[in-house]
């Protein structure tokens, strides 16, 4: 936009005679014609954001939890976390301190294990039983069934990926049993390697 400005004023320097003269007048007006129109962005969609790593919680000051497992427990849940596809990335090493860091919880029919609008800090993958996945719409005040999870499907991960309250209701159906990894663990292994 410069150089044109420019283009113009020398121009008009070259012929005095013209009848155009250098004002500022005229400068501001060739300005304004050379200037782009703006783009509405009003109706750009809200942004979304990961985790933000700073001097509080730096990735390399993570030490992986242990919990104590039989050997069959281990080799049970790897064979079912092979099933899940946010596993499947996952090398040697980085599937061994998955492997130890996560947890069995248990559930019976109505019990809620994850409740929408809630803060997430784990996610799951179910071992036995069914779930129920249920979510209030906007303008509705009733629950919509979404799905039903059956062994080996993982949920609740999206709370960890985007730092976002849970979107939707994960009640038992039966008696369930699920393995539950904690948000350090996935988003220092899981996130990365997927």
């Amino acid at each position: 936009m410069n150089k044109q400005l420019e283009y113009y004023k020398d121009l008009l320097n070259e012929h005095p005679e013209s009848e155009h003269t250098a004002s500022d007048e005229e400068d501001d007006e060739v300005e304004e014609e050379i200037q782009p129109k703006k783009k509405n962005i009003k109706k750009q969609r809200a942004g979304v954001s990961a985790e933000v790593y700073g001097e509080n919680n730096k990735k390399g000051d993570f030490v992986p939890k242990v919990i104590a497992k039989s050997e069959e427990t281990k080799e049970k849940l790897r064979a079912r976390l092979m099933q899940a596809f946010m596993f499947t990335a996952l090398d040697e090493k980085e599937f061994k301190i998955v492997v130890d860091a996560i947890e069995e919880v248990s559930g019976k029919p109505g019990e809620d294990i994850i409740k929408e609008g809630d803060e997430g800090d784990c996610m799951f993958v179910l071992e036995k039983g069914s779930l129920d996945c249920t979510k209030v719409f906007s303008g509705n005040t009733e629950k919509t069934w979404l799905k039903e999870y059956a062994p080996g499907e993982g949920f609740g991960e999206l709370a960890l990926l985007y730092n976002a309250p849970r979107a939707a209701t994960i009640t038992g159906k039966t008696d369930f049993t699920c393995w539950k990894l904690d948000r350090d663990t996935f988003n220092n292994i899981v996130k990365d390697a997927a």
